[in-house]
């Protein structure tokens, strides 16, 4: 048997490799911050049925979310 995986394997992983490179790339924290946003917009719209609140919500958030990635950032490069 042969140790090399056929293409469709190969191209499968490939795929998965992109998209993970794509949406989580450097700053995985980022990743998870939208997610937890989109979530958080979402239960806010449909459980507490608050639209209203929830489009003032998400750039409140947005802008957290980036906030808080580059003052990690830039707190990590003052310590280098």
């Amino acid at each position: 048997m042969s140790t090399k995986s056929s293409w469709p394997l190969r191209a499968l992983k490939g795929f998965g490799m992109f998209w993970w490179d794509f949406l989580v790339g450097d700053t995985p924290e980022l990743f998870v911050a939208a997610v937890v946003t989109i979530v958080i917009i979402d239960l806010v719209s449909r459980v507490g049925h608050h639209n209203s609140l929830a489009v003032w919500l998400l750039p409140i958030l947005a802008v957290v979310s980036f906030s808080t990635s580059v003052w990690r950032a830039v707190s990590k490069a003052r310590k280098k």
